[in-house]
Parts: structure tokens; sequence; C-alpha cells
């Protein structure tokens, strides 16, 4: 494991701390799959907040945009 992968990971950890363990296993697993698609997400809906929309909304609405790449990640 990389040192960038390792930082990647915890960093996630920390974020998810309310999340399941299950599910924040899954979803660190997605991420390393295919980092570049949630740093897509991520910067989306940072670039929306920051326009005045409110995290959730912005949040679900970037999700669904991108529910058939996040899909075919999860089949993968």
């Amino acid at each position: 494991m990389s040192v960038k992968h390792f930082l990647l990971r915890q960093f996630a950890k920390h974020k998810m701390k309310d999340v399941p363990e299950g599910q924040r296993e899954q979803i660190l697993t997605l991420l390393e799959k295919n980092p570049e698609l949630f740093k897509k997400i991520g910067d989306e809906i940072e670039r929306r907040t920051k326009g005045g929309e409110p995290q959730t909304k912005a949040t679900i609405e970037v999700m669904k945009k991108y529910r058939t790449e996040l899909s075919t990640l999860m089949n993968k």
C-alpha cells in the first residue's frame, strides 16, 4: 500500500466516522477503484455549495448526475 493510498484511506475514514463500518468499507473500495470520479464529484459538490446551494441538495443532485458511472463501478 502506497503512502498516498494509506493517507487517502485514513482521511476518508475520519470524514466518514459516523457511517457504519460495512458501508464505509464499500465506499473506500469504490474510491480506490476510481479516485478521479470521486474527485470530480467532490469538486462539483464544492462548486455548487460555494454558489449558495445547500450541501445536502448539491450532493443528491450530483450523485444523481453520476448515477450511471457509480452503478458501473459498483458492479465491477
